[in-house]
């Protein structure tokens, strides 16, 4: 009977344990991975509310999300141009890794099987949609469920309104210079405008509706990318004669900086800005076009707090970069200063949607351990508790998620630029940047924020200098250079009886890629600056010559035989092909 008894006993424990398994076992099945929604602005610096980096811009909706999770105000870019860093955010190889480092490389030549965020995202079971520019220049469509536009295109922005006649207000200093460096107020509203209305329009759609799946939803705000046009009304709070020009401006403050920084520094731009008396309206056009990239960001932030999502979603907010607008001479981006490599970070995570962290982020929160974007493709996989991958060269920042003063967090932030074996080192209070040739800066962002005095040529910072030295990286993949079929093509200008421009170069040197698609042997004669010209040799049918030349140079194509003056093409302001088209074309 005690046998009995002992037996039905162990019978209804083992009935109990096996109940509780099975209920934590569908408990496990019902739980629903959290939604993700990835927002990238463009050439955005610190002149955000909540970074302090201007005192006159106008961002309520960045300083409300920052607030309402944790703000990292020591993030910083994987590389200082927008290719590299998307490129490096969306694989998370680092750019000494995979070898691309510019803007004028492609992704897919580089990394043609590395599975980017919204694909990986998706092979574990979530409805990846993105819209507007996240990647650099196109979509990827493999890699997403749906996209606006039509993934199909390749082209990630929607229709926008810009004016027919250009330049607006900055003239064009030469050939060398971008042809998107103007800003003007237009006389027209957001709808309009289109572009990033249209993205937030979209992406605030796919915000207000239930899913079946988990979502990955990538959100890519083009402004305050150049051109800075923006409806009028986002210039409006800025008088032009109460702009204030950047603080972080000194004169004569290259003056302690190696020659590989000063040549960084000086690309034209600045100076010509200077010199057509340019500098606030640039300012102002920026601020301006801040502003709108912020009102429209308040869109997203809009439906996504009024919809079905909202206490399921993980929003993170970054910048590819920073912009220059003066300090250190500088106009643009591609240098490794703080006013560049630093960026906007933030992260917002509800309560209860992250097994790894059930408590979400505290509003308010804010984080000064150095930390680079790069991390944000394993941090996101660890969040949403799926499998990392080992090719992701960043750390992830979950520690920080939990406390942003970590002991714990040794990692330093590089940022590599364009050139292998030039980087910049970020610790929390320090900086450091080295040049491939040599050169070297460091700078105690705590005293000197600003990067204004260089104590690499201060002996008594010798100690600090080579503990930077010894945790640089040691590792730089060589450069894979873009396929000339993926270069811009020239425009083929046909000729008849006028003779061709005359070259006006002006800008440095790079290579064009002459392809003879023509029957026919054919001569590249260049046209110089007084009506002479001069052979550079001819090219077979079907053969192609690289051709060094500069911006604003003009070649004109010949008949080798009967020195027939077919065509010509004029060089823009970047390396490039040039087809030379068949007889029937």
């Amino acid at each position: 009977m005690e046998l009995k008894r002992i037996v039905s006993c162990l019978f209804v424990v083992i009935l109990i344990a096996q109940g509780f398994g099975a209920g934590r076992a569908q408990a496990q099945n019902n739980w629903r991975r959290p939604n993700v929604l990835f927002i990238a602005m463009d050439d955005l610096n610190d002149w955000i509310g909540c970074l302090g980096g201007h005192s006159q811009t106008i961002t309520p909706n960045l300083d409300r999300l920052a607030a309402s999770g944790i703000l990292f105000t020591n993030a910083h870019c994987p590389a200082p141009a927008c290719n590299p860093c998307r490129s490096a955010i969306f694989t998370g190889r680092a750019p000494n890794r995979s070898g691309l480092y510019d803007n004028r490389q492609q992704m897919r030549e580089v990394m043609p099987e590395e599975l980017i965020i919204p694909k990986y995202f998706s092979q574990h079971g979530y409805y990846s949609a993105g819209s507007g520019k996240l990647l650099h220049y196109f979509i990827d469509a493999d890699s997403w469920d749906e996209y606006f536009p039509e993934a199909a295109s390749e082209n990630p922005f929607p229709k926008t309104y810009y004016p027919q006649k250009r330049p607006v207000n900055l003239s064009r200093g030469g050939p060398w210079q971008y042809v998107e460096t103007d800003w003007a107020a237009l006389d027209v509203t957001e709808e309009e405008f289109g572009g990033d209305w249209s993205v937030s329009e979209w992406i605030g759609e796919q915000l207000s509706k239930e899913h079946r799946k988990p979502f990955f939803l990538g959100c890519g705000f083009y402004r305050p990318h150049e051109p800075w046009f923006v409806p009028k009304k986002y210039f409006e709070p800025f008088p032009l004669e109460e702009i204030q020009l950047p603080p972080g401006y000194l004169e004569g403050d290259l003056d302690d900086v190696p020659k590989e920084g000063v040549r960084a520094a000086k690309n034209r731009y600045f100076e010509h800005i200077q010199r057509e008396g340019q500098w606030r309206q640039g300012v102002q056009g920026y601020l301006a076009s801040i502003h709108f990239a912020d009102a429209m960001l308040g869109r997203v932030l809009d439906a996504l707090e009024n919809g079905p999502n909202a206490e399921n979603t993980i929003v993170v907010l970054w910048s590819d970069h920073g912009w220059q607008l003066g300090e250190k001479e500088h106009w643009q981006k591609y240098t490794a200063w703080r006013a560049v490599t630093r960026v906007p970070l933030m992260i917002k995570i509800p309560k209860g949607v992250s097994k790894v962290l059930s408590d979400g982020t505290l509003a308010g929160q804010i984080c000064s351990r150095p930390v680079n974007l790069l991390s944000l493709y394993p941090t996101l996989l660890e969040l949403c508790g799926l499998p990392s991958r080992k090719e992701h060269d960043g750390p992830s920042i979950l520690p920080l998620l939990k406390n942003p003063r970590s002991p714990d967090w040794q990692h330093l932030s590089v940022t590599y630029l364009s050139k292998p074996e030039s980087y910049a080192i970020s610790a929390e209070t320090k900086r450091y940047i080295h040049y491939a040739g040599g050169g070297e800066e460091l700078y105690d962002i705590a005293a000197d924020p600003f990067e204004w005095k260089n104590l690499a040529i201060d002996p008594e910072f010798e100690n600090l200098l080579q503990r930077f030295r010894k945790s640089a990286p040691q590792q730089f993949a060589e450069r894979v250079e873009p396929s000339v079929e993926s270069l811009v093509k020239l425009k083929w200008q046909l000729l008849g009886e006028e003779a061709a421009p005359l070259s006006k170069p002006d800008g440095r040197p790079f290579p064009v890629f002459f392809t003879n698609q023509s029957e026919r042997n054919i001569e590249l004669v260049w046209m110089d600056r007084k009506g002479g010209t001069k052979s550079y040799g001819e090219i077979a049918p079907m053969q192609r010559k690289r051709q060094q030349t500069r911006p604003g140079a003009v070649w004109m194509i010949r008949d080798s035989k009967t020195k027939e003056s077919l065509g010509y093409f004029r060089v823009g302001d970047r390396t490039a092909q040039a087809l030379i088209p068949g007889e029937k074309e």
